[in-house]
């Protein structure tokens, strides 16, 4: 085995290069989660010693615990003199506000915090999350952060947790993204499929996290029973242990385990320096994260060996055979922060998205007791004397959306699936305002400009509506409207009342 000094690297762009091992630092979080901070100072010495072995690439967020003030102390220290003939760490962190309206105000300000905490004038890669894409304000959120990073603030743009629908929505409405961070693993393969395919046509590179299942995926649990809820204390492990079980359980896990241990034999490397490769040798990966635990453990040296070698045919095939006891897990990557199964930390976020504020509100319709109606800003629904959705009784009609943002910009222009996935987004908003979800829809009604849309449109109308399977029409039509390609209408039968307003 050769003998590795640093990571390899990985250039973003022409002024980005990383690890491509990544130092996450969402642990932080869950280490001060007894309402104990971590003291600056010593975990930025930490950080010194990552940076000093060539892992000087960090990943963080707003809401990781004191993670990014830590990472400010690292580089004063670093621009004191610290870190001598070795380039400054990459700092990357999220911002992860609740929807709501995006003004430019709102949004200089995340970032001005950022900057802050971090004590820097430009951040390297700013990563947007977006918990619920019902809420159009995302669109506009990212439009102002490229505008920051027109001014010098941020160097680079990504996101963390979007789809592929909702990454093609930015992509071809021009907003230049550079990194998708999602999770990855043999436990969660769902990046390899489309998600991967899309980045590479459009320049997009992947940040894989979850690449170890938050240590599940080692050595240490080889051989060992499942534990019990109660001896399982942190977070990732909490999280990680949701997506075994939802891909086969325990021996899913085991049958990895065991996989990976051969193939390490062979290398003379550790089980989880398999796992990391096998992530890493995907084209569409960048880097993988690897937490720490800042003062607790460390794996550099380990880590390290993930860059002594390569795995061949006879690897890949073994991991294989591993894997087709397993299940997929359902969806696209991200889903399990939007809709169940809920795969985190924390379990079913159903209550935390319920109680976030919705993108319409529903008025009563003066005189009718049962009449509810939603609008969407839209100028043409005051010229026209129309609403975006009425409620009578349980019946809930949606008029024809087409993909509008704000009063009057046109989203994706040229690319039909891209509307399709904002109309359906602003149908399943109106829905969500008079007590109403996609599961209640009964009949939706496709038009298009040009049939030849028409698999990419019903492509995306199937991954909303997969499982429900409403009525359906889909006709082309002589023309739309401006440059609208798609427009669709829904009706729905509504199963609970109708949301107060917040």
């Amino acid at each position: 085995m050769s003998a590795a000094h640093v990571p390899d690297r990985f250039r973003l762009s022409p002024d980005l290069e990383i690890s491509r091992l990544v130092t996450g630092l969402w642990q932080v979080g869950d280490m001060e989660r007894g309402g104990t901070l971590l003291d600056p100072q010593t975990s930025s010495s930490v950080l010194l010693d990552y940076a000093r072995a060539g892992f000087d690439s960090f990943d963080m967020a707003d809401h990781y615990g004191s993670a990014e003030i830590i990472s400010g102390h690292l580089l004063a220290r670093v621009a004191a003199g610290e870190l001598p003939g070795r380039p400054r760490p990459a700092v990357f962190t999220k911002w992860c506000p609740t929807p709501g309206p995006m003004t430019p105000q709102v949004v200089r300000a995340g970032v001005e915090r950022s900057l802050h905490r971090l004590g820097v004038d430009c951040i390297d890669l700013l990563q947007f999350h977006w918990w619920s894409f019902q809420h159009p304000s995302y669109l506009d959120a990212m439009k102002q952060l490229a505008v920051l990073r027109g001014e010098g603030l941020i160097r680079h743009l990504g996101v963390t947790n979007f789809d592929t629908a909702h990454l093609r929505v930015l992509a071809r409405h021009g907003i230049q993204v550079a990194t998708n961070q999602v999770c990855f693993s043999l436990l969660d393969r769902r990046a390899a499929g489309q998600m991967s395919a899309f980045c590479l046509e459009h320049g997009v590179r992947l940040l894989a996290y979850g690449t170890l299942g938050g240590g599940l995926i080692s050595e240490r649990w080889l051989g060992l029973p499942e534990p019990a809820p109660g001896e399982i204390g942190d977070w990732s492990k909490m999280k990680y242990k949701r997506f075994v079980d939802a891909i086969g359980g325990w021996s899913a896990l085991q049958g990895i385990l065991g996989a990976l241990a051969g193939i390490a034999l062979r290398h003379g490397v550790s089980p989880s320096n398999v796992a990391t490769r096998w992530v890493l040798e995907h084209p569409a990966v960048a880097a993988t994260i690897v937490g720490a635990r800042l003062g607790e453990r460390e794996h550099r040296a380990d880590n390290l060996r993930v860059f002594d070698f390569a795995l061949d045919d006879e690897d890949c095939e073994v991991l294989d055979r591993a894997l087709e006891g397993t299940r997929m897990l359902p969806g696209d990557c991200g889903d399990e922060y939007r809709r169940p199964p809920f795969l985190t930390a924390s379990g079913d976020l159903s209550h935390h998205l319920e109680s976030m504020p919705k993108a319409y509100v529903a008025t009563p319709w003066d005189g009718h007791s049962d009449r509810w109606r939603v609008s969407s800003g839209s100028r043409w629904e005051p010229i026209c004397g129309y609403s975006r959705a009425v409620r009578v009784g349980h019946r809930v009609i949606v008029s024809g959306t087409t993909a509008t943002n704000g009063v009057n910009e046109v989203v994706c222009p040229g690319d039909a699936a891209g509307q399709a996935t904002f109309v359906l987004d602003k149908i399943a908003a109106s829905l969500a305002a008079l007590g109403a979800g996609l599961d209640d829809v009964v009949s939706t009604r496709v038009y298009l400009r040009n049939a030849a849309d028409c698999e990419a449109v019903s492509q995306v109308h199937g991954r909303y509506f997969g499982e429900v399977r409403p009525a359906n029409v889909l006709v082309e039509v002589g023309r739309l409207i401006g440059d609208y390609l798609v427009e669709i209408e829904a009706e729905a039968v509504a199963t609970g009342p109708v949301p107060p307003a917040a």
